[in-house]
């Protein structure tokens, strides 16, 4: 600690990037009026908002709306880019033909979000087009893609449905692609843009339809080379004004602050921040910025203290403190209740919806003065005010476990929202920073650095992605794919930062080959393709192939490959889930080391996994412990758990399933349904050896106990049965049991929604074929849901109400060989909504397996308890699952005491009941 060392730069042979173009110059021309636009129908989109365009969206005009040129806007925060891309969506829909589809990618679920509101409220439903959103939190079915004449997305989903463009009809209709705030081609998920604009041109090329790109940024130092990536000729399309020609002009200041250490130095900004509202926004709405979820409530708490010394403490109320105090009645977070009794509003991801909701409002209404936000605001919410307060620019970051600074873009964002068009005619903006750094800011605030790109940091996901679409058959392809991309024009312009020594003909060559070469070959170890060293071909293996259609990072293919074995028990799957590369980012913040030591002691003592002492500060160890604590219902030590939470089960199912693709392929039994266990673990947050009963509303261990006590229910299968066909028997059951009527009602409205399926397994061929040999056998699926039937098309909505996204009813039919060596012949997922029927095809059957030994098994992605096993040909013979056998792999779905009632036939038809076929109570 404490240690310094210099180190000498030899600058002799740096190459230095050629000097900038100059920036579009805002010319001296005559507003256009809404009529320009030439269709009654668009120019009523406008009515409300402006009688003329702005100097920026008049100048660009003629270029968005009356060409088909691909487009580089680059503008300051503020300037009406997104009317600019509207207009770009107009010419699409008055030109091309009807089923043409536009996509939108915003680089933020909450930029997404934001975008389908305010779209979606006045712009759809005046030009009569549909649109979707396909984020992480919502993903559209089929049938509403294609009816879509709008996606808005982020780029990683935009990306992974890109990849399967041949086999998706819709992908190959899009004739125009708005990529906002693609000045974000810098940061972590730039590479993503690259991979996706490179897609779309190959597509375009593949098609030969035209694909219209139009980029939307703020204002950039390298334009051109963005512009010549984009495939914009001779600068038509090319806008790039300068930072000042923003609407509303910003009067910005910079303070400096001395201190090494970071939390005095933000306590010592609390005061300037009081002082700069009253100075700058005195009556005004006033943004403050801060790096952190904790100096949020800090900074509001002084200034509360700050306006109460000043003999104000309500300085910051613009409304009755009656109509407040009614506002606020339901928030949950009681920092948020305190502090907006004083007029200061708190805005961070640990705040549930709700609380968000209400704190934005009152801003937006202008009820409060203040809202205290982190970064994400500036991104994800317009809610624009007179003056910004940027308190400190530096955030700790859990994975390097160090303060770093905020991206410049980041900061120029924040500053964007300081001056509303519609109120002010200037916006004021204070940024606080570290002493050593203001002269820093005040140099590259105005003079931003060049995009540079971040491609080569992914190439091997990106590769393996264009190996597995077909755009990449050998290493010359892969060399060619890198000329399409920003990262080769950057290379060409500033190559000592891409550690390229010059930018002759062999030398280009010669970097770009070693690079494909060195990529291809960790592909190659990772087993995600395979090289033909003869001619250098490429072909994609089969964990290639599940990575890029789930969308996996190739290091997670690593640790498929290593971790999975043919006898995995539940805790293995478990362990291999958390330590895939998807969950590297998970964030572990400051102090939460503790946190996490708590929590597994918790954990254990609830009956869970032990995890790793020594790395309580390792993102894979949260993961585990987040997963263990879902499952057995533990209460989390803070709200950023929850946040963290909803993020590992959002990207557990994707990585679930491919590992349930892998070991299919593998004919491993054992461990595919410790996998699928551990799927339905996930949906429901219970435990697989818990009481399957407890996934049900209002039931806990007490009310188990009961319903086994007093009426003989031991299991969900037999409550299920009797909500489908003996409802009065059901209600009397509850009632023995001591539940009351409200209770039953709701447990009723649960169960006679569940899936009782009646399932049957038939051979149909068992024969060798004569031509090569093999052994062929066919078996005949059936699956009936009990019941009513649902009226849909498709699967029902599941009821999952402790996962955080909606999801619809699956089921897995697998065949399997239990008794000896333990292996699956055949898989095939289902969703459907009343019935279904499929012939599974085993062409290579084992010639020394016994057909009779076959077992097939239903197994539910979503519920515990309802999962059935058949014999094939004997349909008599089936029975539920037991759901506590997991522990011990050899010994197959033995039945515990408690779950022995569930054998029986509640799969008959209604006409076929009887009395006797009622179980006893």
């Amino acid at each position: 600690l404490g240690c310094e060392s210099f180190l000498e730069l030899d600058l002799e042979d740096i190459v230095l990037p050629t000097e900038p173009p100059p920036n579009t110059e805002l010319l001296d021309l005559d507003p256009l009026p809404r009529s320009a636009l030439n269709n009654p129908t668009y120019e009523s989109l406008y009515e409300k908002k402006f009688t003329h365009f702005n100097a920026i969206q008049t100048q660009a005009f003629h270029t968005l709306y009356y060409t088909n040129h691909n487009v580089l806007l680059g503008a300051p925060t503020g300037s009406g880019k997104t009317i600019s891309s509207e207009l770009t969506i107009l010419k699409m829909f008055r030109d091309e033909l009807p089923g043409s589809k536009v996509v939108y990618i915003a680089p933020l679920k909450a930029l997404v979000r934001e975008r389908v509101d305010d779209w979606k409220k006045h712009f759809c439903p005046t030009v009569n087009k549909k649109m979707v959103e396909l984020t992480g939190d919502y993903t559209p079915d089929l049938r509403a893609l294609l009816r879509a004449d709008i996606i808005v997305t982020t780029p990683e989903k935009w990306d992974g449905i890109s990849r399967n463009w041949q086999s998706r009809s819709y992908v190959s209709k899009v004739k125009l692609v708005v990529i906002d705030e693609i000045h974000l081609l810098g940061a972590d998920r730039g590479p993503i843009l690259e991979a996706i604009v490179s897609r779309m041109n190959y597509i375009s090329a593949r098609t030969k339809s035209k694909i219209r790109i139009v980029g939307l940024s703020t204002a950039l130092a390298n334009a051109r080379d963005l512009g010549d990536w984009l495939g914009i000729e001779n600068d038509k399309g090319l806008f790039n004004f300068r930072p000042s020609v923003r609407p509303v002009p910003l009067e910005c200041h910079i303070q400096g602050f001395p201190g090494k250490f970071y939390c005095p130095r933000m306590l010592s900004m609390n005061k300037p921040t009081y002082a700069a509202i009253r100075t700058h926004s005195p009556m005004k709405p006033a943004l403050v910025f801060v790096s952190s979820r904790r100096q949020t409530r800090l900074t509001a708490l002084d200034l509360i203290a700050y306006a109460a010394a000043d003999e104000n403490p309500n300085a910051f109320v613009h409304c009755d403190s009656g109509e407040l105090e009614q506002r606020i009645s339901n928030i949950q977070d009681p920092a948020l209740k305190h502090t907006l009794q004083f007029g200061i509003g708190l805005h961070h991801a640990g705040l549930s919806p709700e609380d968000r909701g209400v704190a934005e409002q009152l801003f937006a209404e202008c009820k409060i003065q203040v809202l205290v936000s982190t970064s994400t605001l500036a991104w994800g919410v317009n809610l624009p005010a007179h003056l910004v307060v940027i308190k400190g620019t530096e955030f700790f970051d859990g994975k390097t476990k160090r303060y770093q600074d905020f991206p410049i873009t980041d900061v120029l964002q924040m500053m964007g929202r300081a001056g509303r068009p519609q109120f002010d005619k200037s916006g004021c903006c204070v940024v606080l920073v570290h002493e050593p750094k203001k002269n820093f800011y005040k140099k590259f605030l105005y003079e931003p650095f060049p995009v540079e790109s971040r491609f080569s940091e992914c190439l091997e996901d990106h590769f393996n992605a264009e190996v597995v679409g077909g755009a990449i058959k050998s290493k010359q392809d892969a060399v060619d794919y890198l000329t399409w991309t920003y990262f080769f024009r950057r290379a060409m312009k500033n190559p000592t930062y891409y550690n390229l020594e010059d930018t002759n003909h062999e030398t280009v060559n010669s970097y770009l080959s070693e690079m494909v070469e060195s990529t291809m070959e960790t592909l190659e170890s990772a087993k995600c393709l395979a090289i033909n060293n003869e001619d250098d071909s490429i072909k994609p293996l089969m964990l290639g192939r599940i990575a890029s259609f789930y969308y996996l990072n190739f290091k997670t293919m690593a640790v498929f490959s290593k971790r999975l074995k043919k006898s995995n028990t539940l805790e293995d799957v478990l362990t291999t889930l958390c330590d895939v590369a998807e969950y590297n980012e998970i964030p572990v913040r400051h102090n939460e080391d503790k946190l996490n030591a708590d929590l597994a002691i918790n954990v254990l003592k609830a009956g869970g996994y032990r995890v790793d002492r020594r790395a309580y500060d390792d993102p894979h160890v949260k993961a585990s412990l987040l997963f263990q604590a879902h499952f057995l219902r533990l209460p989390l030590p803070m709200s950023d758990y929850h946040t963290d939470t909803k993020s590992v089960l959002d990207q557990s199912q994707r990585i679930l399933q491919a590992m349930t693709e892998i070991v299919s392929e593998a004919g491993w039994l054992s461990t595919a349904i410790s996998i699928m266990n551990l799927i339905q673990m996930i949906i429901q947050g219970l435990s697989i050896n818990d009481n399957s009963l407890l996934l049900l509303p209002k039931i806990g261990d007490e009310e188990v106990s009961k319903l086994e006590r007093f009426s003989k229910i031991t299991c969900l299968p037999q409550l299920v049965f009797l909500a489908i066909y003996r409802k009065s028997a059901f209600f009397e059951a509850m009632s023995k049991s001591g539940l009351s009527k409200s209770k039953s009602e709701a447990i009723f409205n649960v169960c006679a929604n569940l899936p009782l399926l009646d399932v049957k397994a038939l051979l149909v061929e068992d024969k060798v074929n004569s031509s090569n040999g093999r052994r062929n056998v066919s078996v005949k699926v059936s699956l009936k849901r009990s019941g009513k039937k649902t009226g849909r098309k498709t699967a029902p909505r599941a009821y999952a109400p402790r996962f955080p996204k909606q999801k619809d009813e699956g089921w897995w039919i697998i065949l399997g060989e239990k008794r000896n060596a333990g292996e699956l012949v055949a898989m095939r997922r289902a969703q459907f909504a009343d019935t279904f029927e499929v012939v599974l095809q085993i062409d290579n059957f084992p010639r020394s397996m016994n057909v009779a030994d076959l077992t097939m098994f239903v197994i539910s992605d979503t519920y515990i308890g309802l999962d059935q096993e058949a014999s094939v040909g004997n349909t008599n013979d089936k029975r539920f699952l037991s759901s506590t056998t997991m522990a011990d792999r050899h010994r197959f779905f033995e039945e515990r005491e408690s779950d022995s009632e569930a054998e029986g036939n509640f799969w008959q038809d209604e006409d076929e009941l009887s009395d006797r076929d009622i179980p006893e109570f």
